[in-house]
């Protein structure tokens, strides 16, 4: 079927409550919430943790740290592909349970079992493999779970539903480490609990999630239309193009301070490698604490009145100062007053900022495949962010890697870009 080239104008949006009758169903709306946290808790486990005791199972000494790095990086280009093909994949899908349910349902399966795999490796070959599965089965429920935004919620209720997710996600980050401690002795359920509790949430979704069959099968477009899974014309749909290349941005600069922070804790702050990450974990829990208030505040403000743009634009500016400030900050209450700052822009910006890019999809019954081409803006940063920050830091030292107002005013910089590339969006208020 072919659909405009953008989503409907904002000014489609009901405004008045009256008008507003098909809401989403309550149970569909808190079981999405619950899956979201039971994924991030399997996912993030592993990465803040149990990956990294793992490997040092497998390799004692000093090359333990290197090697995990290696075996994230690696594994991310499994989700970076996995996420736009799965999800187009979904998009396709005729089975008489839905288009969504079977790949979050089998995804789900999928990955207690490679979590479970990875906890019994013999290898860092075994271990490699096992995180790599992981990876594709977890990105086998979220590409469906976020195309569900677009298939169960009215566009006027996407802001805060998605704030819902984004709370859920940091939620999940916070409860993974505590989850992972529980488990710290005992290398099995370390993974499995994790991923069991994946399991359940997610299959408490499905079991309430409305996904109505498609009766004809799409057509598929032949081996050329796989290669466009990863591809969507920014010509032909600028605000497509224009919501993804502000997301980039935004996500390039978050890197860069998720990728150097501890080091600048050290470096910057004077702190020993024990007191920065103590003051890591306080930093995330006042940024969670930030970003819970504003994510569904921002949310609602934005479904209500009919807006997404300002919301975007202001939450990205509130990063990037945060950002900025790092440039000179050099004490833990400056360092947690800036995690603060973050977490108030960075809430409000997940919520409205995914229900733009939901209201902008080119295609609104192929909206899995396109969510996929968005996630690329996430993850592609995440390579990014280390080469790049490398350059910053050395600039005016002559040699030493010390520059961390270069590296940080830089991200703030690529922040008030991502602001910027919003403006021209013109099917969204």
């Amino acid at each position: 079927m072919t659909v405009p080239d953008s989503a409907p104008p904002a000014s489609a949006v009901p405004s008045s409550p009256a008008d507003r009758t098909d809401r989403a169903r309550p149970a569909v709306v808190a079981a999405m919430a619950i899956a979201q946290f039971g994924l991030f808790v399997g996912l993030l486990a592993p990465v803040t943790v149990s990956l990294a005791l793992k490997t040092r199972t497998l390799v004692p000494g000093t090359e333990a740290a290197a090697v995990n790095g290696n075996v994230l990086a690696v594994a991310a280009l499994f989700a970076l592909v996995g996420n736009p093909v799965i999800g187009r994949l979904s998009d396709l899908t005729t089975s008489r349970f839905g288009r969504r349910r079977p790949w979050m349902a089998g995804g789900a399966v999928v990955f207690v079992g490679a979590m479970l795999i990875v906890a019994l490796a013999p290898s860092v070959t075994v271990m490699l493999a096992g995180w790599c599965l992981a990876q594709l089965a977890g990105n086998a429920v979220l590409a469906p779970l976020l195309a569900t935004i677009a298939d169960q919620i009215p566009q006027w209720q996407r802001a805060s539903v998605s704030a819902n997710l984004g709370v859920m996600q940091n939620v999940g980050i916070l409860a993974a480490a505590y989850i992972a401690a529980l488990f710290v002795d005992n290398m099995v359920a370390l993974f499995v609990v994790p991923g069991l509790l994946t399991l359940v949430l997610v299959g408490v979704y499905c079991a309430v999630l409305p996904d109505k069959p498609i009766t004809e099968r799409p057509d598929t477009g032949g081996w050329l239309a796989l290669l466009r899974t990863f591809w969507v014309n920014p010509v032909r749909h600028p605000d497509f193009g224009w919501a993804w290349l502000s997301r980039f941005l935004v996500f390039l600069a978050y890197f860069l301070f998720i990728s150097f922070r501890i080091f600048y804790l050290q470096e910057r702050v004077g702190l020993s490698p024990a007191a920065a990450a103590s003051t890591l974990g306080l930093g995330a829990l006042v940024f969670t604490v930030g970003m819970v208030i504003t994510a569904k505040a921002g949310g609602v403000l934005s479904d209500r009145t009919g807006r997404r743009k300002p919301f975007v634009v202001i939450s990205i500016l509130l990063l990037a100062l945060a950002f900025a400030l790092l440039g000179v900050v050099t004490t833990v209450p400056g360092f947690l007053i800036v995690e603060a700052i973050m977490g108030i822009g960075y809430g409000m910006y997940w919520s409205v900022d995914t229900a733009l890019t939901v209201d902008v999809l080119p295609d609104q019954e192929n909206t899995a495949k396109d969510l996929g081409v968005m996630n690329i803006a996430n993850a592609l940063p995440q390579s990014l962010a280390a080469a790049l920050g490398g350059i910053l830091l050395v600039i005016g030292t002559g040699g030493p890697a010390t520059n961390y107002t270069a590296l940080f005013v830089g991200a703030g910089v690529i922040g008030v870009l991502g602001a910027l590339a919003i403006l021209p969006i013109r099917s969204v208020r």
